[in-house]
């Protein structure tokens, strides 16, 4: 709570302590504490004076529980309980006064849920549940950081690019390879694959904030993301596909000023048809990775995007990148036609690895960290290189490519994107 941690103090912090005033309410928690893998004898004898009396000299638990029956002011004793209590303890309080205005008071002075005697088992289990999901929460990152926040952008230019595969790699690569607090907000509300590709529950998180934006503060994002890693957090969903998201878009750019101020970078999954409905997600957005395919549909929504980028987010650098490439005896496009339609250069190429994948997939891991040992991957650790390095330097290393003339096959009157392709393609003898 309140108190300074103190090293001197005995040990390690123990997961569990708890102070009660009588046997009947010892014996409802002992088996819930067993259940959890929590310690019988942390049940303590003597409320809420002894918890103040013996976290005084000793160090704080993560969990811990007070029984206030035998307190005459439940509001100052725990106010006196947080004097010696260490921050990042997760108290949970109980006694036999029913008063919503102490309800509200307790919890606003920094205790986590009040339980009415006598104890239900399964309030107990809630709140315990409660704590430990607190406890597994992503910490905020550290405000002493000189470096600038980083927000990426991952968007795939047709469906089944593998834009999402991309973003989770990209996510866990900068979080585990970079050490920096990563948040990967997956913004696909009913498919999304964000938590799935991590072996994940999605948790309820994102629909609520969709449903109330005036929840979206800094408690609700610590509550909200699920943690993967120490420095690996995500935001996804699985909303019912019968129920249809009615969003200005004000929750996502909230949920992203709010995850901005907690972790040091953030990983957007961005569907494609957000630019069109919701485009002042890209206001704060450095970098735009734009995963793509050499195929004729791919190079045609390239080039549109990258054609709305330049006419509505000019601050944003666009960095594009083919996955699951073919040999080139297999590919619709050749890299060369397809550059040459975009009127720039690929940046990255990744080549499709169909066990890797399956594998990922079988183990709930990143495709990044499944494929770790694979030179084939080697593009994304470089890109995840590339993303931090323009971030953290605040400088684009986007100069247009010799001959670019800024996108303008999608104009209308010039010839078609087929026709441009079959000019470069060898003319076959007609039969």
């Amino acid at each position: 709570m309140n108190a300074p941690f103190n090293p001197g103090r005995t040990g390690h912090r123990e997961p569990f302590s708890a102070f009660v005033c009588d046997e009947t309410t010892a014996e409802a928690l002992r088996p819930i504490a067993i259940e959890l893998g929590w310690s019988p004898e942390k049940v303590n004898k003597g409320g809420l004076r002894n918890a103040v009396q013996t976290l005084s000299v000793s160090a704080s638990p993560n969990v811990l529980f007070v029984d206030l029956s035998e307190s005459g002011d439940p509001l100052n004793d725990i106010n006196a309980l947080a004097e010696v209590c260490e921050p990042g303890t997760v108290v949970i309080a109980s006694g036999q006064v029913n008063d919503v205005r102490l309800y509200r008071d307790l919890i606003a002075s920094g205790i986590q849920d009040y339980l009415l005697k006598p104890l239900n088992p399964d309030s107990l289990r809630e709140a315990f549940a409660n704590a430990q999901a607190i406890l597994n929460a992503p910490k905020l990152a550290d405000p002493g950081s000189d470096r600038p926040h980083c927000a990426v952008a991952v968007i795939g230019a047709r469906g089944g690019v593998g834009a999402s595969t991309v973003a989770t790699s990209l996510a866990w690569l900068i979080s585990e390879k970079q050490k920096r607090t990563t948040a990967l907000l997956d913004l696909d509300v009913h498919f999304g694959t964000g938590a799935l590709a991590l072996d994940l529950e999605p948790g309820r998180g994102l629909t609520d904030a969709i449903e109330n934006p005036s929840r979206i503060d800094g408690l609700f994002i610590e509550r909200a993301m699920v943690k993967a890693s120490d420095t690996l957090a995500v935001l996804s969903a699985e909303a019912p596909i019968n129920s249809p998201v009615l969003t200005d878009g004000a929750a996502f750019y909230q949920l992203q000023e709010e995850i901005r101020g907690a972790f040091e970078c953030t990983i957007v999954d961005l569907p494609r048809g957000m630019l069109v409905l919701h485009p002042h997600l890209i206001t704060d957005i450095q970098i735009a990775v734009l995963v793509t395919e050499f195929t004729l549909a791919a190079a045609r929504d390239a080039i549109r995007i990258l054609s709305w980028f330049k006419s509505n987010a000019p601050q944003t650098q666009v960095i594009v990148l083919a996955n699951k490439v073919h040999p080139q005896a297999l590919l619709e496009i050749s890299r060369k036609d397809f550059e040459g339609s975009i009127e720039r250069k690929v940046d990255f190429v990744v080549p499709a690895e169909q066990k890797i994948a399956a594998q990922a997939a079988k183990l709930g891991k990143p495709f990044a960290e499944a494929g770790k040992n694979a030179k084939s991957l080697a593009p994304l650790v470089e890109l995840a290189g590339r993303v931090t390095n323009i971030t953290d330097s605040g400088e684009r290393d986007d100069a247009p490519a010799k001959g670019s003339k800024g996108g303008k096959s999608d104009a209308k009157g010039g010839s078609s994107l087929l026709d441009k392709l079959k000019l470069s393609m060898p003319k076959k003898a007609a039969k």
